[in-house]
Parts: C-alpha cells; sequence; structure tokens
C-alpha cells in the first residue's frame, strides 16, 4: 500500500513538472506570410479579459502579456491560396504539417554563412493557424496529426473566429455578408459553409453570402515576383495577375473608370503598340489589386441580381487588413460612383460596410483556450522568435526565379508525398523580408514590430 501511495506520490510531482514546462513555452502562431502578422498584432494588443480571474472585460493590462511566441511565415511555399486552382491541396496539406512539425518540434537548422547549422529552440504549447487558407483546408487535418504524434497543443483556426464577429453585426444590421479571401479559400467554401452552420446553432436565419477570391493581393502585399515586382518599368512576361489577356482573371477595359487604377510609380503596366495604344495591362501595386477585386465584387452582385446591399465584408486573409484603409476608401468611391444620372453601385452596395477582421475574434478565442486548459505562462518569458521558409538549394532538382524564390511551375509543379525537403526555416533577416515589408510591419503592426526588434538583440 505505501508503495503504491509513493509511486503516486512520485506520478503526481512528474506531472506537475511536465504541465509547468508546458506552460512556459511559446505559443506558436502560423502563416503563410507576413500577413498573419495581423493575427498576432490583435494578441500582443487585447485587453479583452481579466487576467487575474479570466471574466470577460478589460483590466488595463494586456492579455497575453507573460506569454512569448514563434512565428512562422511559410514564404517559400506560399502563396496558398492558388494550390486549389492547381488541384493541389493534398501538397498544401502536406506543407501546413511540415510546418506544425517545425513549431511542435525543439530541433531546427539555422543558415550559417553557407550552411545549415543544427539549432535549437522550444517547442510549442498552442497553435494558431493565421492563415484562411491553411484553416479551410487542413485545420483537422492538423488536429488530428497534432493528436496522433502525442502532443497536446490546442489548435486554433481563424474561420469561426470570423463568422461569430460576422454574425454578431448581422443581428442588429441584416445585410449581404462579401467574403474577401484569397482564391483558395473561396474554393474551400469553408466561410460560406461555416456561416450557414454558425447561423444554424444560434436560431439566426443565414444571411446572403458573396464572395471573391482576392487573386493576387496577397501575394502583392509579399511581394511575390509572379504578381508585383517594385522595380518594374514595362510589361512582364513572369506576370501571372490580372491582366486583359486573362481569361480567368480578366480586366474589362469597360470598367476602367470604376477601376480607378492608380498609374503613378509603375503602379499599372501597359504593353503599347507601334502608335502607343495600350495593348493589354498589368497591376503592380497592391492597392490596384483591390481595386480591380471590389469592382469585380460588386460587378457580380449585379449580375447575379442580388438586392440585398453588401454591409459587411469578412477580410478572409490575415494580409488583407494591411489594406484596411484602401479597403474603406475604394467601397466610398465606388457607393459614389455616378454613371449619367444614377450611382451604379448603391443597389448593392451599403453606405457603411463593416469590416470584419478575423484577428481580434481569433485572439479572444486563444485566450479563452489557453485558460481553460491552464496553459498560461507564469514563468520568466523568454525573447520571441519570427521564422521564414527559404527554398532549399541544395535539393538538386529546385528551380528557382531571378528574385531567388520559387517558380510558380516548380512550386505547384510538386507532388505531395515524395518526403522531400523542399524548405530551410531561418530567422527574419533583411534578406528574406524587405525594407518595404518591415516599414510596413513599423507603421502598421507596431507591438510586433517592437517584438521583432527586441528578437533580434
Amino acid at each position: 500500500m505505501l508503495k503504491r501511495q509513493f509511486f503516486l506520490f512520485i506520478c503526481s510531482i512528474y506531472c506537475c513538472i511536465g504541465a509547468a514546462q508546458q506552460k512556459s513555452l511559446p505559443i506558436g502562431v502560423f502563416d503563410s506570410g507576413t500577413g498573419g502578422l495581423t493575427v498576432l498584432e490583435a494578441m500582443l494588443s487585447l485587453d479583452a479579459f481579466n487576467n487575474e480571474t479570466g471574466a470577460p472585460g478589460p483590466d488595463g493590462k494586456p492579455d497575453f502579456a507573460r506569454e512569448y511566441f514563434q512565428y512562422l511565415a511559410d514564404q517559400a511555399n506560399m502563396p496558398y491560396g492558388n494550390y486549389a486552382g492547381e488541384k493541389k491541396t493534398k501538397l498544401l496539406q502536406e506543407h501546413v504539417i511540415k510546418n506544425m512539425d517545425f513549431l511542435l518540434q525543439s530541433k531546427y537548422e539555422a543558415l550559417k554563412g553557407n550552411q545549415m547549422v543544427p539549432q535549437r529552440k522550444q517547442g510549442v504549447k498552442m497553435l494558431v493557424l493565421a492563415c484562411n487558407t491553411a484553416t479551410a483546408f487542413a485545420l483537422n487535418e492538423v488536429k488530428e496529426h497534432v493528436a496522433q504524434t502525442g502532443y497536446t497543443a490546442p489548435t486554433i483556426g481563424v474561420i469561426n473566429a470570423g463568422v461569430k464577429a460576422a454574425l454578431e453585426y448581422q443581428v442588429s444590421h441584416p445585410g449581404t455578408v462579401g467574403i474577401f479571401a484569397t482564391a483558395g479559400t473561396v474554393a474551400s467554401n469553408g466561410y460560406p459553409r461555416t456561416l450557414q452552420e454558425m447561423a444554424k446553432s444560434k436560431g439566426m436565419t443565414a444571411p446572403l453570402v458573396v464572395s471573391q477570391g482576392g487573386h493576387g493581393l496577397a501575394d502583392a502585399i509579399d511581394r511575390d515576383f509572379s504578381f508585383f515586382d517594385e522595380q518594374a518599368k514595362s510589361f512582364r512576361k513572369e506576370y501571372r495577375g490580372p491582366s486583359i489577356s486573362n481569361a480567368s482573371w480578366k480586366i474589362d477595359t469597360a470598367l476602367l473608370l470604376q477601376y480607378n487604377f492608380k498609374k503613378d510609380a509603375n503602379k499599372l503596366l501597359c504593353e503599347y503598340d507601334d502608335k502607343g495604344n495600350c495593348l493589354d495591362m498589368q497591376l503592380n501595386d497592391p492597392e490596384n489589386y483591390v481595386r480591380y477585386h471590389l469592382v469585380s465584387l460588386l460587378e457580380k452582385m449585379k449580375a447575379e441580381q442580388i438586392s440585398v446591399p453588401m454591409n459587411t465584408l469578412i477580410l478572409g486573409c490575415t494580409h488583407y487588413p494591411f489594406m484596411r484603409d484602401t479597403i474603406r476608401t475604394v467601397l466610398n468611391e465606388l457607393y459614389n460612383f455616378k454613371q449619367g444620372d444614377h450611382y451604379r453601385y448603391r443597389s448593392v452596395l451599403s453606405p457603411h460596410v463593416e469590416l470584419i477582421d478575423p484577428a481580434i475574434e481569433t485572439a479572444k478565442e486563444a485566450y479563452v483556450a489557453l485558460r481553460s486548459l491552464k496553459l498560461e505562462n507564469d514563468a520568466q518569458s523568454l525573447n520571441d522568435i519570427f521564422f521564414i521558409t527559404i527554398p532549399n538549394k541544395t535539393l538538386s532538382e529546385v528551380q528557382l526565379q531571378e528574385d531567388g524564390w520559387f517558380t510558380y511551375a516548380y512550386k505547384y509543379g510538386r507532388r505531395e508525398g515524395e518526403n522531400k525537403k523542399y524548405v530551410n526555416f531561418v530567422q527574419f533577416d533583411n534578406r528574406n523580408i524587405s525594407d518595404a515589408t518591415y516599414g510596413r510591419i513599423q507603421l502598421t503592426l507596431p507591438y510586433v514590430y517592437k517584438r521583432i526588434v527586441q528578437s533580434r538583440n
């Protein structure tokens, strides 16, 4: 009897030690690029709960004040939104699982000079999929993988959080809900399906939904060479965004007044004939992508004769909040766009459109999970680490474009199940993150920018 009691006592000690060690681990936040930093910003700035009791309501203290983070941007394999169109969703799921394994495990390789050197880090205690496309196509697979591999890290996705916020607004402001997301997220039908399910669970009538896949926008924000080249001064053969000649993402020349594309500083590139006429055009700035897609969304509503104006727009990609001010400006322009004696879009567009950023609700959901599982950190916090994937140039088959990243054909031509090491995991630096991107982060995400700076010290 005494032996059994002693055994149970020892087990309880080890359990307590294990629980304490897990509580002191960082939180993992993941996205296909830098867009997920908007979710991290929401977490770092969140004050929606009492830190002592966990009860809803601010207490003047950041809710995640004692936590630290590992952020991972899968820049080498992004944009995730194109995998569905290329019929490579299994490959996408494989990328996501590999990234989750990296965050959960304690070993990785760092680039030192021209060599990859083994390094150690801590695993994470929670996974936050700050990527709508990854959530749409791989959330369940991630949860199953985590359970099968014996980890106990809870996994949080962004789609449910965005839907919850949209429905809360719809209770008192019924209207059409717009989904502005990557083409992959739209193809997954994740948002409309979740809106239907959550509305039913709340006893609500599901709102009318219209979706627009923002082909190229997240890519342009992260300066993907196939969609945006800030050095370009003329028409580019590598370009894969909307154009007059792109059958799938066609710029309609009859809508040029509505698009109101910005042309300064090579933001719009044209191919001219010998008489100076523009035969084709390419978007070369994130703002012009916003303009193209919002006009396309409203034109779709008119073509489908949707009679309930859109008054809610879910920013269904974590990159899009970077363009929040631009999105609001363009919506206001379009609401006031007049043709002859009538306003072209007022039948489908409300004067005020509530922009739903799922990041805030995701941060709240993560905090509630942290409290309910008793995973709050009560030890001394360490520095955050910001990781990014880069192409593994030692892989003999790898194909790179002139900016050093995978070519489009190679990126989406790979097959799942080949168990190849396509990428290396390295920390943020000025070689893999542009100065323009750092500037955008500093301007729009002050809490994150401060953590990035501190992580380098």
